[in-house]
């Protein structure tokens, strides 16, 4: 996927998110691990979100896979210190697929 398409899958995620009572914390945040697209609190939780979009469900979903998902979770450890946040937190998958946003919370079980 081109960084443009990338992009304007997040600018659509994040108008989403704000809909839905999401306060964007921070976009794109980087660390020697890896990268998370979208930081949002919602209610006192802190929402680590990837973003990915594709042609069909399947084949964005598929995409979050198990070494994305760790260098995810080392990434929020590294922003949780930076910020010295103690606060609840979980990591969600937000896939597009046309006009379509699916939120899943909790992709870590």
């Amino acid at each position: 996927m081109s960084r443009a398409k990338g992009n304007a899958a997040e600018d659509a995620a994040c108008e989403y998110l704000t809909q839905k009572g999401f306060v964007i914390q921070e976009r794109n945040f980087y660390s020697r691990f890896g990268e998370i697209d979208i930081i949002a609190l919602k209610e006192g939780v802190l929402h680590f979100i990837e973003v990915k979009s594709g042609e069909s469900y399947e084949a964005a979903i598929y995409n979050i896979t198990p070494n994305k998902l760790s260098k995810i979770i080392k990434t929020s450890q590294i922003y949780m210190s930076k910020y010295s946040l103690q606060c609840d937190y979980q990591f969600d998958g937000l896939i597009i697929v046309d006009r379509t946003i699916t939120l899943i919370d909790n992709i870590t079980l």
